[in-house]
Protein backbone atom coordinates (compact mmCIF):
# COMPACT_ATOMS: atom_id res chain seq x y z
CA UNK A 1 0.00 0.00 0.00
CA UNK A 2 2.80 2.38 0.95
CA UNK A 3 4.55 1.54 -2.31
CA UNK A 4 1.40 2.30 -4.28
CA UNK A 5 0.98 5.62 -2.50
CA UNK A 6 4.61 6.47 -3.21
CA UNK A 7 4.19 5.64 -6.92
CA UNK A 8 1.01 7.72 -7.06
CA UNK A 9 2.81 10.62 -5.43
CA UNK A 10 5.66 10.37 -7.93
CA UNK A 11 3.17 10.31 -10.81
CA UNK A 12 1.36 13.38 -9.47
CA UNK A 13 4.64 15.21 -9.04
CA UNK A 14 5.69 14.30 -12.57
CA UNK A 15 2.39 15.54 -13.96
CA UNK A 16 2.71 18.75 -11.97
CA UNK A 17 6.23 19.37 -13.21
CA UNK A 18 5.15 18.54 -16.75
CA UNK A 19 2.29 20.98 -16.42
CA UNK A 20 4.64 23.69 -15.22
CA UNK A 21 6.97 22.95 -18.11
CA UNK A 22 4.10 23.19 -20.55
CA UNK A 23 2.97 26.45 -18.95
CA UNK A 24 6.47 27.84 -19.36
CA UNK A 25 6.51 26.76 -23.01
CA UNK A 26 3.24 28.59 -23.54
CA UNK A 27 3.85 31.61 -21.34
CA UNK A 28 1.55 34.36 -22.58
CA UNK A 29 2.39 38.07 -22.56
CA UNK A 30 -0.81 40.10 -22.71
CA UNK A 31 -0.36 43.43 -24.49
CA UNK A 32 -2.86 46.08 -25.53
CA UNK A 33 -2.03 48.01 -28.70
CA UNK A 34 -3.76 51.35 -29.18
CA UNK A 35 -3.79 54.37 -31.45
CA UNK A 36 -5.83 57.51 -31.89
CA UNK A 37 -6.11 57.05 -35.65
CA UNK A 38 -7.92 54.17 -37.39
CA UNK A 39 -6.06 51.60 -39.55
CA UNK A 40 -7.02 53.44 -42.75
CA UNK A 41 -3.94 55.57 -42.04
CA UNK A 42 -0.70 53.85 -42.97
CA UNK A 43 1.18 54.24 -39.67
CA UNK A 44 -1.60 52.33 -37.86
CA UNK A 45 -2.30 50.00 -40.77
CA UNK A 46 1.29 48.76 -40.71
CA UNK A 47 1.13 48.22 -36.96
CA UNK A 48 -2.00 46.15 -37.42
CA UNK A 49 -1.04 44.26 -40.57
CA UNK A 50 2.75 44.03 -40.30
CA UNK A 51 4.30 44.85 -36.93
CA UNK A 52 2.06 42.77 -34.68
CA UNK A 53 1.87 39.69 -36.98
CA UNK A 54 5.63 39.92 -37.61
CA UNK A 55 6.41 39.89 -33.87
CA UNK A 56 4.20 36.82 -33.49
CA UNK A 57 5.84 35.12 -36.46
CA UNK A 58 9.40 35.77 -35.32
CA UNK A 59 8.73 34.63 -31.77
CA UNK A 60 7.18 31.40 -33.05
CA UNK A 61 9.95 30.79 -35.60
CA UNK A 62 12.63 31.19 -32.95
CA UNK A 63 10.94 28.61 -30.75
CA UNK A 64 10.57 31.32 -28.11
CA UNK A 65 8.82 30.22 -24.94
CA UNK A 66 6.81 33.43 -24.94
CA UNK A 67 3.74 34.25 -26.97
CA UNK A 68 1.98 37.61 -27.17
CA UNK A 69 -1.78 37.79 -26.77
CA UNK A 70 -2.86 41.07 -28.33
CA UNK A 71 -5.82 43.32 -27.67
CA UNK A 72 -6.18 46.00 -30.36
CA UNK A 73 -7.87 49.34 -29.80
CA UNK A 74 -7.44 51.56 -32.85
CA UNK A 75 -9.30 54.69 -33.92
CA UNK A 76 -9.42 56.39 -30.53
CA UNK A 77 -11.51 53.66 -28.91
CA UNK A 78 -9.15 53.54 -25.93
CA UNK A 79 -6.77 56.49 -26.31
CA UNK A 80 -7.57 59.69 -28.18
CA UNK A 81 -5.30 61.54 -30.61
CA UNK A 82 -2.78 63.60 -28.69
CA UNK A 83 -3.08 61.43 -25.58
CA UNK A 84 -1.22 58.37 -26.82
CA UNK A 85 2.06 58.94 -24.98
CA UNK A 86 0.34 59.56 -21.64
CA UNK A 87 -2.04 56.64 -22.12
CA UNK A 88 0.76 54.21 -22.97
CA UNK A 89 3.07 55.52 -20.23
CA UNK A 90 0.25 55.22 -17.67
CA UNK A 91 -0.52 51.66 -18.73
CA UNK A 92 -3.93 52.30 -20.28
CA UNK A 93 -2.30 50.59 -23.27
CA UNK A 94 1.09 48.93 -23.59
CA UNK A 95 2.09 49.59 -27.18
CA UNK A 96 1.17 51.91 -30.01
CA UNK A 97 1.98 54.92 -32.14
CA UNK A 98 2.69 58.37 -30.70
CA UNK A 99 2.19 61.24 -33.12
CA UNK A 100 4.72 63.83 -31.98
CA UNK A 101 2.99 66.61 -33.93
CA UNK A 102 0.03 66.28 -31.57
CA UNK A 103 2.26 66.09 -28.51
CA UNK A 104 4.68 68.92 -29.15
CA UNK A 105 4.83 69.89 -25.47
CA UNK A 106 6.21 66.46 -24.56
CA UNK A 107 8.42 65.99 -27.63
CA UNK A 108 9.41 69.50 -28.74
CA UNK A 109 12.74 68.52 -30.30
CA UNK A 110 11.12 65.77 -32.39
CA UNK A 111 9.00 68.50 -34.00
CA UNK A 112 11.97 70.27 -35.56
CA UNK A 113 10.76 69.50 -39.10
CA UNK A 114 7.47 71.29 -38.39
CA UNK A 115 9.22 74.56 -37.56
CA UNK A 116 11.42 74.32 -40.68
CA UNK A 117 8.93 74.08 -43.58
CA UNK A 118 9.84 74.05 -47.27
CA UNK A 119 12.42 71.35 -46.67
CA UNK A 120 12.55 68.14 -48.71
CA UNK A 121 10.02 65.71 -50.12
CA UNK A 122 12.48 62.87 -49.42
CA UNK A 123 10.75 61.28 -46.43
CA UNK A 124 13.42 58.60 -46.12
CA UNK A 125 16.01 61.32 -45.61
CA UNK A 126 13.90 63.08 -42.97
CA UNK A 127 13.40 59.87 -41.02
CA UNK A 128 17.11 59.04 -41.16
CA UNK A 129 18.15 62.58 -40.13
CA UNK A 130 15.90 62.58 -37.05
CA UNK A 131 16.92 59.03 -36.15
CA UNK A 132 20.60 60.02 -36.25
CA UNK A 133 19.90 63.16 -34.21
CA UNK A 134 18.21 61.14 -31.49
CA UNK A 135 21.45 59.18 -31.16
CA UNK A 136 23.88 62.09 -31.40
CA UNK A 137 21.93 64.57 -29.24
CA UNK A 138 21.27 62.83 -25.88
CA UNK A 139 18.54 65.21 -24.73
CA UNK A 140 16.55 64.45 -27.85
CA UNK A 141 16.73 60.68 -27.51
CA UNK A 142 16.06 60.85 -23.76
CA UNK A 143 12.66 62.47 -24.35
CA UNK A 144 11.12 59.03 -24.85
CA UNK A 145 12.55 57.60 -21.64
CA UNK A 146 11.56 60.66 -19.61
CA UNK A 147 7.99 60.14 -20.79
CA UNK A 148 7.98 56.51 -19.68
CA UNK A 149 8.34 55.05 -23.15
CA UNK A 150 10.72 52.93 -25.18
CA UNK A 151 11.32 54.09 -28.76
CA UNK A 152 11.01 51.21 -31.24
CA UNK A 153 10.94 52.97 -34.61
CA UNK A 154 10.06 56.30 -36.19
CA UNK A 155 8.32 57.54 -39.31
CA UNK A 156 8.23 60.55 -41.59
CA UNK A 157 5.23 61.48 -43.71
CA UNK A 158 5.18 62.33 -47.39
CA UNK A 159 5.47 66.02 -48.19
CA UNK A 160 2.66 68.35 -47.21
CA UNK A 161 0.52 70.19 -49.75
CA UNK A 162 -2.62 72.32 -49.68
CA UNK A 163 -6.20 71.04 -50.17
CA UNK A 164 -8.80 73.80 -50.58
CA UNK A 165 -12.31 74.47 -51.86
CA UNK A 166 -10.97 77.42 -53.87
CA UNK A 167 -8.13 77.68 -56.42
CA UNK A 168 -4.68 78.84 -55.26
CA UNK A 169 -2.20 80.34 -57.71
CA UNK A 170 -0.27 82.52 -55.26
CA UNK A 171 -0.14 83.17 -51.54
CA UNK A 172 -2.35 86.22 -52.16
CA UNK A 173 -5.27 83.83 -52.74
CA UNK A 174 -5.09 82.76 -49.10
CA UNK A 175 -6.09 86.15 -47.73
CA UNK A 176 -9.19 85.88 -45.52
CA UNK A 177 -9.41 82.10 -45.86
CA UNK A 178 -9.58 79.63 -42.96
CA UNK A 179 -7.13 76.76 -43.23
CA UNK A 180 -7.07 73.67 -41.00
CA UNK A 181 -3.47 73.41 -39.80
CA UNK A 182 -2.64 71.49 -36.61
CA UNK A 183 -0.05 72.49 -34.05
CA UNK A 184 3.20 73.89 -35.46
CA UNK A 185 1.94 73.82 -39.06
CA UNK A 186 -0.30 76.78 -38.20
CA UNK A 187 2.88 78.87 -38.45
CA UNK A 188 3.24 77.99 -42.14
CA UNK A 189 0.44 80.40 -43.05
CA UNK A 190 1.36 83.26 -40.71
CA UNK A 191 1.59 86.64 -42.48
CA UNK A 192 -0.20 85.22 -45.55
CA UNK A 193 -3.59 86.63 -44.57
CA UNK A 194 -5.04 83.18 -43.88
CA UNK A 195 -6.41 82.11 -40.50
CA UNK A 196 -5.29 78.82 -38.97
CA UNK A 197 -7.99 76.50 -37.62
CA UNK A 198 -7.19 73.67 -35.20
CA UNK A 199 -8.06 70.13 -36.23
CA UNK A 200 -6.75 66.73 -37.25
CA UNK A 201 -7.16 64.32 -40.14
CA UNK A 202 -10.34 62.73 -38.75
CA UNK A 203 -12.00 66.18 -38.45
CA UNK A 204 -10.87 67.91 -41.66
CA UNK A 205 -13.61 66.51 -43.92
CA UNK A 206 -16.52 67.71 -41.79
CA UNK A 207 -14.74 70.97 -40.94
CA UNK A 208 -14.40 71.86 -44.61
CA UNK A 209 -17.85 70.55 -45.52
CA UNK A 210 -19.51 72.59 -42.76
CA UNK A 211 -17.52 75.75 -43.44
CA UNK A 212 -15.42 75.69 -40.28
CA UNK A 213 -12.45 75.89 -42.66
CA UNK A 214 -11.85 76.37 -46.39
CA UNK A 215 -9.12 73.81 -46.68
CA UNK A 216 -6.32 71.96 -44.98
CA UNK A 217 -2.56 71.58 -45.05
CA UNK A 218 -1.75 67.88 -45.05
CA UNK A 219 -0.03 65.05 -46.93
CA UNK A 220 -1.33 62.94 -49.81
CA UNK A 221 -1.65 59.59 -48.05
CA UNK A 222 -3.52 61.17 -45.17
CA UNK A 223 -5.72 63.27 -47.46
CA UNK A 224 -6.78 60.20 -49.40
CA UNK A 225 -7.71 58.32 -46.24
CA UNK A 226 -9.75 61.32 -45.09
CA UNK A 227 -11.32 61.77 -48.58
CA UNK A 228 -10.43 65.46 -48.55
CA UNK A 229 -10.56 65.75 -52.33
CA UNK A 230 -14.33 65.35 -52.12
CA UNK A 231 -14.79 68.59 -50.16
CA UNK A 232 -11.53 70.36 -51.09
CA UNK A 233 -11.07 69.54 -54.79
CA UNK A 234 -8.27 72.07 -55.42
CA UNK A 235 -4.92 70.48 -54.63
CA UNK A 236 -1.94 72.83 -54.73
CA UNK A 237 1.44 71.10 -54.60
CA UNK A 238 3.32 73.48 -52.32
CA UNK A 239 5.89 70.95 -51.06
CA UNK A 240 6.14 72.16 -47.49
CA UNK A 241 8.37 69.13 -47.04
CA UNK A 242 8.22 65.68 -45.55
CA UNK A 243 7.70 65.81 -41.80
CA UNK A 244 8.83 63.59 -38.96
CA UNK A 245 5.55 62.20 -37.64
CA UNK A 246 6.21 60.13 -34.55
CA UNK A 247 7.15 56.70 -33.35
CA UNK A 248 6.15 53.20 -32.41
CA UNK A 249 6.60 52.90 -28.65
CA UNK A 250 6.04 50.62 -25.68
CA UNK A 251 5.39 51.33 -22.05
CA UNK A 252 8.88 51.32 -20.48
CA UNK A 253 7.93 49.21 -17.47
CA UNK A 254 6.34 46.57 -19.67
CA UNK A 255 9.27 46.58 -22.08
CA UNK A 256 11.85 46.33 -19.29
CA UNK A 257 9.95 43.35 -17.91
CA UNK A 258 10.15 41.40 -21.17
CA UNK A 259 12.84 38.74 -21.65
CA UNK A 260 15.84 40.12 -23.62
CA UNK A 261 15.07 37.84 -26.59
CA UNK A 262 11.55 39.24 -26.82
CA UNK A 263 12.83 42.82 -26.49
CA UNK A 264 15.20 42.17 -29.37
CA UNK A 265 12.37 40.96 -31.58
CA UNK A 266 10.38 44.14 -30.89
CA UNK A 267 13.40 46.30 -31.75
CA UNK A 268 14.22 44.39 -34.93
CA UNK A 269 10.65 44.54 -36.17
CA UNK A 270 10.67 48.27 -35.37
CA UNK A 271 13.63 48.78 -37.71
CA UNK A 272 11.84 46.84 -40.42
CA UNK A 273 8.68 48.88 -39.80
CA UNK A 274 10.69 52.07 -40.50
CA UNK A 275 11.85 50.77 -43.85
CA UNK A 276 8.49 49.38 -44.91
CA UNK A 277 6.74 52.58 -43.94
CA UNK A 278 9.10 54.76 -45.97
CA UNK A 279 8.85 52.48 -49.01
CA UNK A 280 5.06 52.32 -48.77
CA UNK A 281 4.67 56.08 -48.36
CA UNK A 282 6.92 56.79 -51.34
CA UNK A 283 5.15 54.26 -53.52
CA UNK A 284 1.70 55.39 -52.49
CA UNK A 285 1.79 59.21 -52.34
CA UNK A 286 2.14 59.84 -56.09
CA UNK A 287 -0.38 57.16 -56.96
CA UNK A 288 -2.97 58.60 -54.59
CA UNK A 289 -2.54 62.11 -55.96
CA UNK A 290 -3.22 60.65 -59.38
CA UNK A 291 -6.32 58.88 -58.07
CA UNK A 292 -7.61 62.13 -56.59
CA UNK A 293 -7.13 63.77 -59.97
CA UNK A 294 -9.02 60.94 -61.66
CA UNK A 295 -11.79 61.43 -59.11
CA UNK A 296 -12.23 65.04 -60.23
CA UNK A 297 -9.73 67.04 -58.18
CA UNK A 298 -7.82 69.87 -59.86
CA UNK A 299 -4.09 69.48 -59.20
CA UNK A 300 -1.62 72.30 -59.75
CA UNK A 301 1.90 73.09 -58.64
CA UNK A 302 2.76 76.32 -56.89
CA UNK A 303 5.39 78.16 -58.98
CA UNK A 304 8.91 78.01 -57.55
CA UNK A 305 9.03 81.80 -57.20
CA UNK A 306 5.81 81.76 -55.17
CA UNK A 307 7.14 78.96 -52.99
CA UNK A 308 10.26 81.02 -52.23
CA UNK A 309 8.11 84.09 -51.63
CA UNK A 310 5.94 82.10 -49.23
CA UNK A 311 9.00 80.83 -47.32
CA UNK A 312 10.30 84.39 -47.01
CA UNK A 313 6.91 85.78 -45.97
CA UNK A 314 6.40 83.75 -42.82
CA UNK A 315 8.41 84.65 -39.71
CA UNK A 316 11.41 82.58 -38.67
CA UNK A 317 9.49 80.64 -36.05
CA UNK A 318 12.33 78.13 -35.95
CA UNK A 319 14.52 80.67 -34.16
CA UNK A 320 11.75 81.47 -31.68
CA UNK A 321 11.26 77.74 -31.14
CA UNK A 322 15.00 77.13 -30.61
CA UNK A 323 15.34 80.09 -28.24
CA UNK A 324 12.39 78.87 -26.20
CA UNK A 325 13.99 75.43 -25.86
CA UNK A 326 17.31 77.00 -24.87
CA UNK A 327 15.51 78.92 -22.15
CA UNK A 328 14.17 75.64 -20.79
CA UNK A 329 17.61 74.06 -20.75
CA UNK A 330 17.22 72.06 -23.97
CA UNK A 331 19.69 72.27 -26.91
CA UNK A 332 17.31 74.03 -29.29
CA UNK A 333 19.97 75.70 -31.44
CA UNK A 334 21.94 72.46 -31.72
CA UNK A 335 18.85 70.56 -32.83
CA UNK A 336 17.90 73.22 -35.38
CA UNK A 337 21.38 73.42 -36.90
CA UNK A 338 21.77 69.64 -36.98
CA UNK A 339 18.48 69.26 -38.83
CA UNK A 340 19.25 71.96 -41.41
CA UNK A 341 22.74 70.51 -41.92
CA UNK A 342 21.16 67.09 -42.40
CA UNK A 343 18.80 68.44 -45.06
CA UNK A 344 21.68 70.07 -46.93
CA UNK A 345 23.75 66.88 -46.81
CA UNK A 346 20.79 64.97 -48.23
CA UNK A 347 20.86 67.21 -51.30
CA UNK A 348 17.72 69.22 -50.52
CA UNK A 349 17.33 72.55 -52.30
CA UNK A 350 16.20 74.93 -49.57
CA UNK A 351 14.52 78.29 -50.25
CA UNK A 352 15.41 79.37 -46.71
CA UNK A 353 17.91 78.28 -44.05
CA UNK A 354 16.01 78.56 -40.78
CA UNK A 355 19.16 78.13 -38.68
CA UNK A 356 20.40 81.53 -39.88
CA UNK A 357 19.22 84.34 -37.59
Amino acid sequence: MNRRIFQTTLLAAALTLGGLSGAQAQQVIKLTAAGGHPPVFLWVKLLDEFYIPEVDKRLAAAGNTHKVEWTKAWGGTLIKIGSESRGIADGVADFGFVGTIFEAARFPMQNVSYVTPFGTENLGAVGAIVSDMQKSIPAMGDAWTKNGLVYLGGTALDTYHLWTNFPVKSIDDLKGKKISAPGPSANWIRNTGAVAVAGSLPTYYEDIKSGVSNGAITFSTGAWGAKLHEVAPYITKVNFGSMYAGAVVMNKRRFDGLPPAVQQVFREVGMEYDKRFADAQNATATALLQKMGEAGATISELPAAERTRWAETIPNVAQTWAADLQGKGAPGQEVLKAYMDGLKKSGASLPRDWSVK
